[in-house]
């Protein structure tokens, strides 16, 4: 009698019952570490889906498109007056350039902190402070190596500051990210005439980016912000048709167009 008889033996078993023992451990290792499979494996992109790139080439594809977005709101109220970039501006601009390019963005992570306040009127209202972090994904499914976070802050008089305050840091991750400019003049700019400066655009100069086949949907709308922070919405310009149109319905007839939503 061998050595491996001897053992099962002294533990009371047989050597059939410690092969069984061996084989049903044998089926319950290879059950375990079976890999699970690729969800891409196989997959062929279609007609309407991303380029599967990396996501920072797909991300990068997506500033190249976005180029910039205007302060083109104002808020006027309490004394105080300035232009700045809502969150449905910013993440109307985004939204299509970013699905276009299989870009997702997820909040995987959101601190919250709250405090009552009260304003200068006697009204009781609700802070709300938020650091959110977020995931960017690219049409392959791989992510960026590292967690964005960006802050938010907020004041409701109900149960929406929370919300609130989420938005803004979205809108915050998509302007800092993209470091998206407004194309405005810097305040501290100097005044002294250069000999070598570009000249400003000309309405015709939007009326042929604009009747360009090649000008997506998302840059017509950022025409559109250009066009209002420099005043030029009503300058007329003959279209394709030879006849005189505004920027602004010339812009939203073709917007319109090229997204079957119409004028």
């Amino acid at each position: 009698m061998g050595l491996r008889e001897n053992a099962a033996a002294a533990a009371g078993r047989t050597l059939k019952t410690d092969e069984l023992l061996d084989e049903m451990a044998g089926e319950r290792a290879s059950d375990e570490y079976v890999p699970a499979p690729d969800p891409m494996a196989g997959y062929e992109p279609g007609d309407d889906d991303p380029e599967m790139v990396p996501v920072h080439l797909a991300w990068l594809r997506v500033r190249k498109e976005v180029r910039a977005i205007a302060k083109g709101e104002q808020y006027n109220g309490g004394g105080t007056r300035f232009n700045f970039r809502g969150v449905d501006t910013v993440v109307n601009t985004f939204g299509p350039v970013t699905l276009k390019h299989g870009i997702n963005i997820f909040p995987v992570g959101i601190e919250a902190e709250h405090r009552d306040t009260t304003t200068s009127k006697g009204n009781k209202m609700r802070e709300c402070t938020v650091t959110v972090s977020w995931m960017v994904m690219g049409p392959k499914g791989d992510t960026l190596p590292v967690l964005l976070k960006t802050r938010g802050e907020a004041l409701d008089s109900a149960d929406k500051g929370t919300a609130k305050a989420q938005s803004v840091a979205l809108r915050v991750l998509l302007l800092t990210g993209g470091l998206t400019p407004t194309h405005d003049k810097d305040p501290d700019a100097s005044y002294v005439e250069r000999g070598n400066d570009a000249p400003a655009r000309s309405a015709d100069s939007y009326r042929d980016e604009i009747l360009d086949k090649k000008t997506t949907p998302g840059r017509l709308q950022q025409i559109s912000y250009e066009l209002a922070n420099l005043r030029m919405l009503g300058s007329k310009v003959a279209n394709e048709n030879n006849e005189q149109e505004t920027l602004d319905a010339l812009g939203r007839r073709i917007y319109g167009e090229r997204t079957g939503g119409g004028q």
